[in-house]
């Protein structure tokens, strides 16, 4: 498992098996018997060993996000490279479509994630304190900045701005929490859960509160119950109502986290918008076309790219809140062009062609991958990251164990599993053909430079950042324990099943198959 939880655990995928098995044969659902192809018995069937089939249905879009559909694209930078950092040489990657949140996380949404905490962990000020943004990354030695440090994460006024101050660490946590959460509502709503387990969590429950991971690997068990309805009960293998959801049953969602780089840039870009004639008929293929090469997540436009240009109240206007030069925040009263000194509103300013809002501009983002400079040339072309760490759960007496805040403890997978694949060679992979033995250079990250394996990506350009910074091309890093008045961050969400985000239309091209007579 990585450490920025961009799989889900052994464990889990353990667990998950049967459900992506029956998406890939949802075909053998549509009778009148469910029925297995491979052995002829019954699914579902106490009779007949009682194994339990999900059907196969849509993937929920969880709360708060937006599914981006995966493809091709150039990866990197899109402009002459000013900075001379040579860090984002372009690269044509492929990535899986997959959901990212439409906003910024706001103040509002992580105030949430602290009271929840201060509730739950009541008699652990540590672990609050850990939690909370850091105010004081406002503070400037020759600016007034104290009311921002005193009001901009507290005040109601400012709920729907995007919180600063956030480590790589603590969003990492952060998106934790927000998994949690949202299934145990869904379980909840699903009647597998009593309501009264919230009263007990928000009581200091701590440790002992809802964690996805503890639940499906049985570490934990909440206060269970069963749907009063009979219709869709979950059935053990003697027909018999059960209340313990496995990942399988197509409950549960998979795991908030943050995205890659590359997921990030490709929504960021929008490119569907530039697509001359997409498919928006599952039954009809689109063009396999891209009109232009962006520079920004809008179209480019006009002589700067940087304005509205079509005709109307809002021509002129800037499409993002960014520095347009030395001194020049927001404007000429009355006529303020960004209209906006500091981090804006989340849903200010046009959204991209995925509908997603403020991926340039406003603050920067943090995303999973550890920095490398030359990590666009390095890694994989299917989904590029860097950052990986295979961990298996601690199992004693066999029982997962888990930690203070009440998650699955995990341990590096022994070397001596790595070195028997054949498809990795070693479980922490952040600094992977990157100055280790196999790679044949060696840069001396950490000793000679400030890279190292906690140098953490962000993207985006910011409110105080110049034009320069808002391609999504662009890259920059800082430590993992550090935090910014200029960067913030949005979760996403892997996708399972048909690329196309509807399990009706599958995956891979389908045509009639001929028919056949037995001679």
């Amino acid at each position: 498992m990585s450490v920025t939880s961009i799989k889900n655990s052994l464990w889990i995928a353990a667990l998950g098996t049967v459900a992506l098995g029956s998406m890939s044969c949802k075909n053998t659902l549509k009778g009148k018997k469910e029925q297995s192809e491979t052995t002829g018995w019954n699914y579902n069937d106490k009779d007949q060993g009682g194994y339990f089939v999900a059907k196969a249905k849509d993937v929920k879009t969880a709360p708060g996000l937006v599914f981006v559909q995966g493809g091709t694209f150039t990866m990197g930078s899109t402009q002459q490279d000013v900075m001379g950092d040579w860090n984002n040489r372009p690269r044509r990657v492929t990535v899986n479509s997959f959901f990212i949140d439409k906003y910024e996380v706001s103040n509002l949404a992580y105030r949430e994630y602290i009271h929840w905490m201060e509730n739950a962990f009541s008699g652990s000020p540590n672990i609050i304190q850990s939690a909370k943004p850091d105010t004081l990354v406002w503070r400037s030695e020759l600016a007034y900045n104290e009311p921002y440090v005193e009001y901009y994460f507290r005040h109601p006024s400012y709920n729907n701005y995007p919180v600063v101050g956030v480590t790589w660490k603590q969003a990492h946590d952060y998106c934790i929490w927000r998994t949690d959460r949202v299934n145990e509502n869904a379980l909840i709503k699903a009647g597998y859960q009593n309501k009264n387990v919230i009263k007990t969590e928000m009581g200091g429950g701590g440790k002992e509160s809802f964690n996805t991971q503890s639940y499906l690997a049985g570490a934990y068990a909440g206060q269970p119950s069963t749907p009063r309805s009979k219709t869709g009960q979950l059935l053990d293998a003697q027909g018999k109502a059960r209340n313990n959801v496995q990942f399988s049953d197509g409950i549960l969602f998979p795991d908030y986290r943050l995205p890659t780089e590359a997921e990030w840039e490709y929504a960021a870009l929008g490119l569907i918008e530039n697509n001359i004639k997409p498919s928006k008929n599952k039954k009809v293929r689109g063009d396999e076309t891209v009109s232009d090469k962006q520079l920004y997540p809008w179209k480019n436009d006009g002589f700067d790219g940087m304005r509205v240009t079509k005709k109307g109240k809002s021509q002129g206007e800037f499409m993002a809140n960014f520095k347009r030069g030395n001194g020049d925040y927001m404007g000429v009263a009355g006529g303020l062009n960004d209209n906006a000194a500091t981090p804006g509103p989340i849903d200010a300013f046009a959204p991209n062609g995925y509908g997603l809002y403020n991926m340039a501009g406003n603050v920067s983002e943090w995303v999973a991958d550890v920095y490398r400079q030359n990590t666009s040339m390095d890694a994989n072309d299917m989904n590029p990251y860097r950052g990986n760490e295979f961990k298996q759960p601690v199992i004693e007496n066999g029982q997962a164990q888990r930690d203070s805040l009440g998650r699955l403890e995990y341990r590096i997978e022994p070397d001596s599993i790595a070195k028997s694949r054949r498809n990795y060679f070693t479980a922490k992979a952040a600094d992977y053909l990157d100055g280790d033995s196999t790679s044949g250079d060696f840069y001396a990250y950490g000793v000679t430079s400030l890279v190292n394996n906690h140098s953490r990506v962000y993207k985006g350009g910011s409110w105080n950042d110049m034009p320069y910074w808002l391609s999504p091309g662009t890259r920059r890093f800082l430590d993992e324990n550090l935090s910014s008045a200029m960067i913030g961050f949005r979760c996403a969400m892997t996708h399972y099943g048909s690329v196309q985000g509807d399990a009706g239309a599958g995956s891979g091209n389908q045509f009639s198959a001929p028919r056949r007579t037995r001679k």
